[in-house]
């Protein structure tokens, strides 16, 4: 009798029943869109601002030492200390290995380059880093980690697979110009002993040959540099396994009052929580932890972008889903009013007859949830497709490709539950008004009204 009576509702009241089941797909589906938003927009934001290179920055502890002498600093000159490439492998495992999503080490010289020797010689800054260069699962190096770089040519490989043994290039724009080379020219290259000048006994005898496999332009200081392979540049300076500084790109939590206490100082209870949570404070205490003679800190214009950036769009994505789900409470509210008022026959019947004021109360409350849970898969389906188109049109993709390799990823199963227990609450809220007024009716009053 009770499925029949439910059954009954919906078929005799299906106007009412849609009006509600569509102020729920509503509110539901604006709060899955926002959800589904919530929880890849983190991501997002931290590939887009990942062109303004990494939030953690790693370097020799010694370069931190500071020696004071009177009123003045003096600190030890940079290229005296150095950590070893091999140590950065101890990145994959600390407790935040797969936050880690770039990883770029450099090691810095100053060289001479030159055309030939008749050329004018200038003094470059020349640095060796990572190019495709394999960690764990993934590829790494300066081109992941400064996507906006624009490049003519490709990158550098290690001077052994390029033709005839020489060394493989990439310049600078500005020093492309000063020594009029281009993509395929020849030049030369060495540290301050080698004299470029074919009038001498023994010209260029220690130079070393390189061949320009790419134009770099950035429009910042990599203009005036030259880019080289790591294990070139180390074989150049004769420091085999040395790296003078390491970028790294980690997907953190924006930065709170918490996060900037000192571990040190927490209770060990508050230290296991700080530890374990990603913000860039210890994701650098744990690479400090890992790699000997290392220090680590975070680029604090870059993390406190992202944190901002993150917490202002959070709070209008909360605000807007509150806004959705009230609007559908009250929605629900009077489409159930107004489905009462329109049964207070039914219900003094049902009362006259012996149902209890419970049983009545489940036979609304039923129809409520069952309407929230209809309502509810399709708001988390029409949702989750919002979120995806939402997530491909905020972040400047093409519509069409952003859609096909974005929807596999669209519908997060985890959503699933916790959207029907939204709807549910949303449509129970919404009655509960309703369904007290009627049962507060006075049965025999209702039925002599009615005849």
């Amino acid at each position: 009798m009770f499925l029949r009576l439910l059954w009954e509702s919906f078929a005799r009241q299906r106007r009412r029943k849609i009006l509600a089941g569509l102020a729920i797909l509503l509110g539901v589906t604006a709060v899955t869109a926002m959800l589904g938003l919530a929880t890849t927009i983190g991501d997002r934001i931290h590939q887009e601002l990942a062109v303004y290179g990494a939030n953690i920055v790693v370097y020799p502890k010694a370069d931190t030492l500071d020696v004071k002498v009177g009123e003045q600093s003096l600190k030890p000159a940079t290229g005296n200390a150095y950590l070893h490439e091999k140590d950065l492998e101890k990145l994959r495992g600390i407790f935040w290995a797969n936050n880690i999503t770039g990883v770029s080490p450099e090691l810095r010289a100053s060289l001479l380059f030159a055309r030939g020797l008749d050329q004018r010689t200038i003094s470059v800054d020349t640095v060796g880093l990572w190019f495709q260069h394999p960690f764990g699962s993934g590829i790494t190096g300066a081109p992941q980690l400064h996507p906006s770089w624009h490049l003519q040519g490709a990158w550098p490989t290690p001077h052994p697979q390029v033709k005839d043994g020489q060394y493989a290039v990439v310049l600078g724009s500005t020093v492309a110009k000063r020594l009029g080379a281009a993509i395929g020219d020849d030049i030369l290259l060495g540290d301050s002993h080698v004299t470029f000048d074919s009038t001498s006994p023994t010209p260029a005898i220690a130079a070393d040959h390189a061949k320009v496999v790419g134009i770099l332009n950035t429009g910042a200081a990599e203009d005036n540099e030259a880019l080289l392979t790591l294990a070139d540049m180390q074989d150049l300076a004769e420091l085999p396994d040395a790296v003078s500084r390491v970028e790294v790109s980690a997907k953190t939590r924006p930065e709170d009052a918490f996060a900037r206490r000192d571990p040190d100082a927490l209770s060990p209870k508050d230290r296991d929580v700080w530890y374990c949570r990603p913000y860039a404070n210890s994701i650098a205490y744990q690479i400090r932890e890992a790699i000997p003679g290392a220090a680590a800190e975070q680029v604090r214009q870059v993390e406190q972008s992202e944190g901002t950036i993150l917490e202002r769009i959070s709070g209008l994505m909360w605000l807007i889903s509150a806004a959705a789900l009230l609007a559908a409470a009250v929605a629900v509210s009077a489409a159930m009013a107004t489905a009462v008022l329109e049964r207070r026959a039914e219900i003094g019947l049902m009362r006259s007859l012996g149902a209890s004021k419970g049983r009545i109360a489940s036979l609304f409350y039923a129809e409520a949830g069952l309407l929230a849970m209809i309502a509810g898969v399709g708001g988390y389906v029409l949702g989750s497709v919002i979120a995806a188109a939402l997530t491909a049109s905020i972040f400047g993709q093409a519509a069409g490709v952003a859609l096909s390799t974005t929807m596999l990823h669209a519908f997060n199963p985890v959503l699933l539950p916790v959207v029907l227990a939204l709807a549910l609450i949303v449509a129970v809220a919404g009655s509960t008004a309703s369904i007290r007024s009627a049962l507060r009716m006075d049965p025999s009053a209702v039925l002599r009204t009615g005849a």
